[in-house]
């Protein structure tokens, strides 16, 4: 138990030791930089220099790679140059090699003779594994092959086939790839005679030996070439299974790439991509055109970032000496500011507990001095502002009783508004509830009316059959009726209007919100307003001026309601004009309308400005207000421009204003924001 108990003990020794070294550390680093603004000091600096070198680091990785790959990508564009011609040398000697068999004077041999020249060919050439003589008219004359028996005059029908019709045609024929027993790749090639209707010498060509020539191609440890013909799939690699499987690199992009370009003799991926065996490569190629093949050269991408690893310690090793240093540094500069800051912290706490005469002695002309002197500065400003501290209290209460009664100014003001508020409610209800009797004396008023007309009627019947002074009676009974009934049903329309704009006052929303064209609606009400005015009043006439701003375009709103505010608008410029006319009674007086649609950056603004005789300044800060009204009785409600202004501010979100000269002009200025949801909608 003892003995565990000690292995245990020296188990946990190490952990002990750490954390003692590292309490030291600690105590050591706070010794070298104190505390608050030092220490805040020291991190600004070791942060600085640790930016500053991962920067310099980075880029000089940056630039490694770069060198690196740049490097590594041109050794392997010379490499994969230099396999291409090698594999294009092959093919080239195998074609001259057959050539001595397609001379003029070949053709004058008997077949023994050609049989030895044969023999001879697959001799000297041992990628040929068998090779063919057809005749002019495409029968097959010879064949030798090294694992078959020989065949003389078959007299075989080879006309169709593309190794003699091609080579007729283009001299050389290079036929595809293929597996012999799936075992070893082979192409054919085929030579064409000269002479006229010439034959053609035809080898099965064994690329097996073009695997040597890949093989030898060293790139870095790891790297490694291989060939592909014009479809993507493998012809030569190190790894012989993998050209035995027919693999089809076609979809590797430094493959898809080659065979998109293949005008270019030499090229390379722009960047890293997958190899054959599926590692990250470096690649590069060169296109053999003869055969429409390509050499590529993969380099492993391990291998290129092993230089930029190895700039990856040096930076590292750099930045923790840096590190180093910037502690030394920042912590000797730290202790030297500390010394001058401790005081200006001690007279701060002196003037903090009431001694205004304390003043701060640093003599040093940096910063710090400076800072000291302010304090001294304000340290006077303060003992001086204690003096007159009463009368600015003084001050102070007033400002602040002043404030207080605007707040509850404001206050009261804000309960009547919810006053009104409300009062708009029980207006709404008091005028569903007066609309129905109402109509039923408006409604009676005119039955009655027609009554006594038919009483008249009945008496003027009647004629001498009743007595002339009870019929006279009866008459100007009649007439005095029927002036109260004309005169009741005068008002009572006056009544029907005035419930139909309190209802109107009082309703919210206002159909289809929607975009509409303002320049058209604007128009359309200016016309509608004319007429009407025209119908109303015989003889009116006015000159109508439009300035309409084709940048307006379409504006989301509520256009029966808009086009309400428009009519009453334009409505009232046209009884100001007329009224003006009727009291100047001038010939040299125009009344004028104008209308004007401006599109302002986030708004669209419409002004409607009359020549009649103006608001008066009275009169102006009430317009308003329901119910209020300058016109006659019996000529309108004083809901017009209430109603106009509760549209235009609480459907619209925008503003209604009034410009104006007393006998001069009005000018009522609507202001509709773009993009904006009404303020029904929002709420």
């Amino acid at each position: 138990m003892t003995a565990t108990k000690a292995r245990v003990t020296t188990w946990l020794e190490p952990p002990n030791a750490l954390s003692r070294l590292a309490r030291r550390m600690r105590a050591a680093l706070s010794e070298l930089i104190p505390s608050g603004i030092a220490r805040r000091f020291a991190k600004a600096l070791v942060g600085l220099v640790t930016i500053a070198l991962v920067a310099i680091g980075a880029a000089n990785m940056w630039l490694s790679y770069t060198r690196a790959t740049e490097a590594a990508v041109s050794v392997q564009r010379d490499k994969a140059l230099v396999a291409a011609g090698r594999v294009a040398q092959f093919i080239d000697e195998l074609e001259s090699q057959m050539g001595w068999t397609s001379g003029a004077e070949w053709g004058r041999n008997n077949l023994d003779e050609r049989r030895y020249d044969f023999i001879r060919l697959l001799r000297q050439a041992p990628a040929i594994a068998d090779v063919q003589f057809i005749d002019g008219t495409g029968r097959e004359q010879l064949r030798l092959s090294r694992l078959e028996r020989d065949v003389i005059g078959s007299g075989a029908d080879r006309s169709s086939a593309p190794g003699f019709a091609e080579a007729v045609a283009d001299r050389v024929w290079y036929g595809p790839i293929y597996l012999r027993r799936g075992s070893e790749p082979y192409m054919t090639l085929s030579v064409a005679h000269a002479g006229r209707n010439p034959g053609v010498t035809l080898a099965n060509v064994n690329l097996k030996l073009i695997w040597d020539v890949i093989a030898a191609i060293r790139v870095g440890q790891d790297g490694y070439a291989y060939v592909t013909d014009s479809t993507g799939h493998l012809i030569a690699h190190p790894d012989m299974s993998l050209v035995l499987r027919g693999m089809d690199l076609s979809q590797l992009p430094q493959v898809a790439q080659a065979l998109r370009a293949r005008g270019s003799a030499v090229g390379n991926a722009p960047d890293a991509v997958v190899g054959p065996d599926g590692r990250t490569v470096l690649s590069a190629y060169a296109h053999i055109p003869k055969l429409d093949w390509f050499v590529f050269v993969d380099l492993p991408r391990r291998e290129v970032l092993a230089s930029v690893l190895a700039t990856l310690y040096q930076v590292l090793i750099l930045l923790a000496l840096s590190i180093l240093l910037a502690l030394l540094l920042g912590g000797w500069l730290a202790r030297r500011m500390v010394v001058p800051i401790r005081q200006l912290q001690a007279g701060a706490q002196r003037l903090g507990e009431g001694d205004l005469g304390q003043r701060i002695s640093v003599t040093s002309m940096d910063e710090i001095g400076a800072l000291a002197q302010r304090f001294n500065v304000m340290a006077a400003r303060i003992q001086e502002a204690q003096e007159t501290l009463e009368a600015k209290v003084v001050d102070r209460t007033f400002d602040l009783a002043r404030s207080l009664d605007d707040l509850r100014a404001a206050q009261d003001r804000l309960i009547q508004a919810e006053k009104l508020a409300s009062l708009g409610q029980l207006t709404a209800g008091i005028a569903h509830e007066i609309k129905n009797p109402l109509n039923f004396v408006n409604n009676f008023a005119d039955l009655s009316r027609d009554l006594v007309q038919e009483l008249t009627a009945a008496l003027e019947a009647a004629g001498p059959a009743l007595d002339p002074r009870i019929q006279g009676e009866v008459a100007e009974l009649s007439a005095v009726l029927r002036d109260n009934l004309s005169r009741i049903i005068q008002h009572g329309r006056r009544a029907d209007s005035i419930v139909r704009n309190m209802l109107a006052h009082s309703r919210e929303g206002g159909g289809e919100f929607r975009a509409v064209d303002v320049n058209a609606v604007t128009d359309e009400a200016l016309n509608l307003a004319y007429h009407s005015a025209r119908a109303e009043t015989p003889g009116f006439n006015v000159v109508l001026e439009r300035d309409f701003d084709p940048a307006v375009g379409r504006l989301e709103l509520y256009p029966q309601e808009f086009t309400r505010v428009l009519l009453n608008l334009i409505g009232n410029g046209f009884y100001a004009v007329h009224k003006k006319q009727l009291e100047l009674g001038s010939e040299d007086y125009q009344p004028t309308l104008r209308i004007v649609t401006r599109a302002l950056p986030g708004r669209v603004e419409i002004r409607v400005r009359d020549n009649g005789m103006g608001i008066p300044d009275a009169v102006r800060a009430r317009i308003f207000e329901p119910f209020f009204t300058t016109k006659p009785a019996g000529e309108g409600t004083g809901l017009g421009l209430s109603l106009s202004h509760d549209i235009i501010v609480k459907q619209h979100g925008g503003t209604l204003q009034v410009a104006t000269e007393p006998g001069c002009f009005t000018e009522l200025v609507v202001t509709l924001p773009r993009a904006a949801e009404p303020a029904e909608r929002a709420a």
